[in-house]
């Protein structure tokens, strides 16, 4: 009897192998086919991030371009740093000031009398109408402004 219980389990083994070798097999080429689906779509967002980044850039450099060329040409409009710093001190305000009125940081300012930075085109034309300003309305502005 034992070698009956044998050959039926050693039987039962060799069909369940049989069945789960099919399904496993099934299984196996589903995967493959879902990797290699992956795959494809980590091309495509791949190739899409990079077609992204690419017009983003584009754009930028369009939007800078269009900006640029709808300032109107101002030849005496230059920057220096001793000005700056004669414009400062003929206004009675400090860097902080400054900054608050031609809307930049007081770091910006600093810089640009540093001469390790040049002020934009906008900054530009706001510090040339404080120039014009005297002392009195440029405290009333500064007042204006830190009251907000």
């Amino acid at each position: 009897m034992s070698s009956f219980v044998i050959s039926l389990r050693s039987e039962i083994a060799r069909v369940a192998r049989k069945e789960l070798k099919e399904e496993l097999l099934a299984l196996r080429k589903v995967t493959t086919a879902h990797r290699s689906e992956i795959a494809a779509l980590k091309r495509q967002v791949k190739s899409l991030a990079s077609a992204l980044k690419t017009e983003t850039r584009i754009s930028r450099a369009s939007k800078r371009a269009i900006e640029v060329t709808d300032e109107p040409a101002r030849p005496g409009l230059r920057f220096s740093p001793d000005r700056l710093v004669a414009i400062r001190a003929k206004l009675g305000v400090s860097q902080a000031e400054f900054g608050l009125l031609v809307e930049a940081s007081y770091q910006s300012v600093h810089k640009w009398e540093a001469d390790k930075a040049k002020p934009r085109a906008a900054q530009l034309r706001k510090m040339a109408a404080v120039a014009k300003l005297g002392k009195r309305e440029v405290q009333q502005r500064l007042q204006a402004l830190q009251s907000q």
